[in-house]
């Protein structure tokens, strides 16, 4: 069993700036690529950033500049900073992990449950 437990949301206003944090727990052999999906009310869930593997990391266009993903391995854990938040970043933020398990050589994605991030005056 894997668990992916996301904290940080909460509301924020326009041009403020937020911390997400992710942890990964439960059994499983390594972690390869880990961050950050969110959706919108009425949107397909779109990438935000993720930190691969091999230390690089991807972004999502309109979080560019503004968003910066980080990662512990040691923790097991994935933290996103959100600066300049804008309206349109109003989203359930989820935590996604590609792991791995012993003997097994294919790799699983797994899921948090989502925060809820709204960003509002």
């Amino acid at each position: 069993q894997v668990h992916l437990v996301e904290s940080g949301g909460g509301l924020v206003q326009p041009g403020g700036s937020l911390r997400l944090s992710c942890a990964a727990s439960g059994s499983f052999f390594s972690i390869n690529d880990m961050g950050w999906y969110r959706q919108a009310p009425g949107k397909q869930r779109e990438l935000v950033a993720m930190f691969m593997r091999d230390g690089s990391t991807l972004y999502g266009e309109s979080v560019k500049g503004r968003f910066t993903v980080s990662r512990d391995n040691a923790k097991n854990a994935v933290y996103l900073q959100m600066n300049s938040l804008e309206p349109e970043d109003t989203a359930v933020y989820f935590c996604s992990a590609r792991m791995t398990h012993l003997g097994d050589p294919r790799q699983f994605n797994y899921w948090g449950q989502g925060t809820q991030v709204p960003v509002s005056s």
